[in-house]
């Protein structure tokens, strides 16, 4: 009888394993490559506290209902360590390897771009929530964001900084190396050289991806004497450059992006970013409705207030679910099923998210808002106004 049992035994285990990619679609598998580590590790820590806090939710009810059946969540996660490199090869294993049905990430534009190439090589959907670079989306059909673009944010941190501190003449500084801050640089420069005439732009400096002195490069811009500094920065290097410049003598304003909307950037920058204004996606103070009931579950659970970031990645995540629903049935297919995820994402014609409402052109980048944002004295992230499309 003992003999006969192990045989049963091996029989199911060789049945288990010959139906793996069978099995596998019984998930609702969907990868992050998200740096966990690196230059900006709070962005993969507020990335994967969003997407637990979204999966955890929809598994309670018993999991993503398509087609009258409900499939569990299943999330992973591959640390990009905020390098392009890592990103590709990550994404490449959560594709080829992990058999996911679509990619949400890379979040910073350095990341984006490379593995939004691997992805749309792959026929993979990818959904980047936070990457406002052109070049992420651009001619890849397979490839969407959550984020509004460069070539929109740099007009509207111009504008209003024409308007609030009557600015005249701008200086920027900005990571040489980093697509994004790189990226936005150039297309404020255009913008406000446009606006304002050749030559309003002071002084246009760059910096490495390792640099903590900034000196050489704030006081050129200092003794340019502008009406104010834009600094298209990841939050990390505004909590050196903000303090620096300020021990330099630069009484003026200094104008930032959405990269320092991290929830990490108070405590590193403490109070020489208050009373500095920042163009992004959101603002958490003062939120309502869906936006508020996202901000209060997300604070109640890890104990602070979600950046950007966190709300982004709740949007890019409702996003591909519901592109997953709209296919009607989970194909054991996977090649099938991606096809129809990307084509129902492209379908979209009206997303409320906690962000704000978007639709997706033909380049997979949202209409949408952004929003202007002043750190007030208590260091909160508070509502100054929005500017849409």
């Amino acid at each position: 009888m003992l003999k006969y049992a192990r045989v049963s035994l091996l029989v199911c285990a060789a049945a288990l394993l010959a139906s793996g990619g069978a099995l596998a679609q019984e998930k609702i598998r969907i990868g992050f490559p998200i740096p966990l580590t690196g230059e900006i590790p709070k962005v993969g820590e507020s990335t994967k506290y969003a997407a637990e806090l979204f999966r955890e939710e929809v598994n309670a009810k018993g999991g993503l209902e398509v087609g009258g059946k409900k499939y569990p969540l299943e999330f992973i996660y591959e640390n990009n360590e905020s390098k392009p490199d890592t990103a590709v090869n990550v994404t490449l294993k959560l594709i080829d390897r992990d058999n996911v049905l679509a990619i949400i990430g890379p979040q910073s534009s350095r990341q984006a771009v490379p593995a939004g190439a691997v992805a749309n090589d792959n026929e993979t959907p990818m959904i980047t929530p936070w990457s406002t670079n052109p070049e992420a989306t651009r001619d890849r059909p397979w490839v969407f964001r959550a984020a509004f673009l460069d070539d929109f944010q740099a007009p509207v941190a111009a504008n209003f900084a024409t308007k609030q501190f009557s600015a005249k003449k701008a200086a920027v500084l900005f990571e040489i190396s980093n697509d994004y801050s790189k990226g936005l640089a150039d297309n404020f420069k255009a913008v406000w050289e446009k606006m304002n005439g050749k030559g309003s732009v002071t002084a246009f400096e760059s910096h490495g991806p390792k640099d903590q002195d900034f000196s050489a490069q704030l006081t050129k811009i200092i003794a340019s004497k502008p009406d104010f500094i834009f600094l298209p920065e990841n939050y990390s290097f505004v909590a050196l450059i903000v303090p620096q410049g300020r021990d330099l003598g630069f009484k003026g304003p200094f104008m930032g992006s959405d990269a320092w909307g991290s929830a990490e950037l108070m405590k590193l920058c403490k109070d020489a970013c208050k009373g500095l204004f920042f163009s992004t996606h959101y603002a958490a103070a003062g939120a309502q409705g869906p936006t508020k009931d996202f901000i209060d579950k997300y604070n109640k659970k890890y104990g602070y207030v979600p950046d950007d970031v966190a709300a982004l990645t709740w949007d890019a995540v409702a996003l591909i679910t519901e592109a997953v629903q709209k296919v009607g049935k989970v194909d054991k297919n996977t090649r099938k099923m991606r096809k129809a995820i990307r084509d129902n994402l492209a379908a979209v014609k009206e997303f409320k998210g906690i962000t704000g409402n978007m639709r997706f052109d033909e380049q997979g980048d949202p209409i949408k808002c952004a929003v202007i944002v002043e750190i007030d004295q208590k260091g909160d992230f508070t509502f100054k106004e929005s500017v849409c499309p």
